[in-house]
């Protein structure tokens, strides 16, 4: 008999062992796989992105950074927009945005300033906010993602003195009022003043993010300066305007023309040498780490007693550079949608 209840208490054992082995190694095996799915939200999170001129080509490829950062993540996302270049359309939309509390919100700043008040109400109403692009300095977002513009600026002034055989007229076509074209001009125009003196900008001039005004103005400036060597445009719509502009006058093999970005009609011109170089920005790292960063934002604010920006050090880095190369006929094909 005792044998007999020795051989059942070591047969209960032995599966009491089994049950926890088999429960620890299932959790163990839930938490690996939680592990490795690294950060991850809920499908019902809705962030959203605003930008402004919403139809164009450019944002193409940041939407699609958002969207594969949202598959990864398991989220939800929405794409709004001003549909013109208009500051107060796209104020409207943000604040039409933060009524509807989306889980964070991706910006592309019309105006540095501007914007700032609407920005700043969503950061206090507990919404992430991350500015991508086109940056508002002033404001409480958490991050700016985007490119160095300043430097992009400056690399646009090598390649145009390199172009222009280091002597000889220019001038920049831009967006005066947008904080990432002041900035490119602004790196443009200190590397030609300090590091190629024969180089001279005889003019600045409002393109609007318009390809017919801008080509409007460069045939002007072709026309009031016919020893015109090159012009640098600081957005795409620019740069297809003045290609326009320079091949109706049969200027070509004159005026050196640099674009910016890499929408289809710029491309087009730089391989068939229209435009001599545009500029490249990582575009689809800025919807996707910015989505990686609100999410982050997100959780934080989750499990935190106190609002976010009460934060003692940055829960996010506050600039990251998505990077910036030269497009030339060389290299123009890589840069297609494929």
């Amino acid at each position: 008999m005792k044998k007999l209840m020795m051989v059942y208490a070591i047969l209960i054992a032995t599966f009491l062992l089994f049950l926890y082995f088999y429960h620890y190694n299932e959790s163990t095996d839930q938490s690996l796989k939680q592990m490795n799915r690294g950060l991850q939200g809920k499908i019902e999170d809705k962030y959203v992105m605003v930008n402004f001129q919403s139809g164009i080509d450019y944002w193409k490829s940041c939407l699609k950074g958002f969207e594969d950062a949202a598959k990864a993540l398991n989220v939800s996302v929405e794409y709004r927009g001003a549909t013109q270049y208009d500051v107060y359309e796209e104020i409207t939309v943000l604040e039409q945005v933060i009524a509807k509390k989306p889980a964070g919100i991706a910006v592309s700043a019309i105006n540095p300033d501007a914007l700032v008040v609407t920005i700043n109400k969503a950061v206090e109403a507990g919404i992430p906010v991350v500015l991508f692009d086109s940056g508002a300095p002033k404001s409480k977002a958490y991050s700016f993602l985007g490119t160095n513009n300043y430097n992009a600026g400056v690399s646009a002034a090598h390649k145009m003195a390199e172009l222009t055989g280091l002597n000889g007229k220019l001038a920049i076509i831009t967006l005066p009022n947008q904080l990432n074209h002041q900035d490119r001009m602004a790196g443009f125009q200190d590397t030609i003043r300090t590091s190629y003196p024969n180089l001279q900008i005889i003019a600045i001039e409002d393109g609007r993010g318009d390809q017919l005004a801008s080509e409007r103005i460069a045939a002007s400036l072709l026309k009031d300066h016919p020893d015109l060597k090159g012009i640098f445009a600081t957005e795409a719509n620019g740069g297809v305007g003045v290609g326009n502009a320079v091949k109706n006058l049969n200027r070509l093999s004159q005026v050196k023309i640099i674009g910016f970005d890499t929408d289809k009609g710029t491309l087009d011109m730089v391989k068939n040498e229209t435009i001599s170089a545009t500029l490249a920005q990582g575009t689809w790292n800025m919807g996707y780490w910015s989505l990686m960063q609100l999410l982050h934002l997100q959780k934080e604010a989750q499990k935190s007693q106190l609002p976010l920006q009460n934060a003692k050090e940055p829960l996010v880095p506050t600039y990251v550079d998505t990077g910036i190369t030269i497009v030339t006929k060389e290299n123009v094909d890589i840069y297609y949608a494929k």
